[in-house]
């Protein structure tokens, strides 16, 4: 794990990059962690990490346990300060509210980080089948339809960099694309400004995706409707569903772009 975004230079601090490589060891299914385990996932001596879960234990950020070491709640501030730091759960809530009223299908919003998707906004309705997920769970972004929305909107420079990252996702999905078969289907994405994932991510799961723009018309975030394969036909997903994502998506892409351009006051 240490070797992944590790960065170099006189200014890089490698204390910090440890601990930072620490907290990420920490994986769902998994609520406690020993000293050896972590040690291993991070690739670190057990004293170093034993040092870091004490200050992290300081901090508030883990606890100790009759198991070994847990992450406490506190962890969340660092991954929420991201998404308040940006108004988009502010700004997109009302249109992903709306979104949800008329389709009566739960809908997301994810964003890139290396390979992966992570969900930064959620509305989610009640359903008997559902996924599993809330803000901060991350997927392979090829399988997902909000994946595809975003690997196709990167400068052709990038795109070859970011697939190279590893996932840390944890998740193994049902779609494993060929570099060819990725490519055909980014290639589809942009000529139709939107993205089907039929079950690629896993069964059952099917949803639609496109993506949400700044004020510069870059695409900084991709946002889907979700439903379950045996409710809802990829007839229905796109024909009804589809028309009503494109406007939310629009909708919230205007307000982001006026978002932007308020002035900032201090009082």
């Amino acid at each position: 794990m240490t070797d992944i975004g590790r960065g170099a230079g006189p200014d890089f601090i490698e204390a910090l990059a440890r601990g930072l490589d620490v907290l990420r060891s920490f994986r769902s299914g998994t609520p406690a962690m020993t000293l050896s385990e972590l040690a291993s996932l991070t690739g670190l001596a057990r004293p170093t990490v034993r040092r870091i879960l004490i200050t992290l234990e300081q901090l508030g950020y883990v606890r100790a346990d009759g198991r070994g070491y847990a992450l406490t709640p506190r962890v969340l501030e660092l991954g929420m300060a991201y998404v308040h730091s940006l108004n988009m759960w502010d700004v997109a809530r009302p249109h992903m509210e709306r979104l949800v009223a008329q389709t009566n299908e739960s809908s997301s919003m994810a964003q890139l980080d290396g390979s992966d998707i992570v969900y930064v906004a959620r509305v989610a309705v009640p359903k008997i089948v559902t996924l599993g997920v809330s803000i901060g769970t991350r997927f392979p972004a090829p399988p997902t339809s909000m994946g595809k929305v975003l690997l196709a909107a990167l400068p052709p420079a990038d795109l070859a960099g970011t697939l190279a990252e590893p996932s840390r996702s944890g998740i193994t999905p049902r779609w494993q694309p060929s570099a060819a078969e990725l490519g055909t289907a980014l290639r589809e994405v942009r000529a139709k400004g939107w993205a089907l994932a039929d079950q690629d991510l896993a069964p059952g799961i099917r949803s639609v995706a496109t993506g949400v723009r700044d004020g510069e018309g870059r695409v900084i975030a991709a946002v889907n409707v979700t439903v379950h394969a045996a409710e809802t036909s990829v007839e229905t997903l796109l024909e009804d569903h589809l028309p009503r994502l494109l406007r939310t998506a629009a909708d919230i892409s205007h307000d982001w772009a006026l978002t932007a351009h308020i002035p900032a006051v201090t009082v």
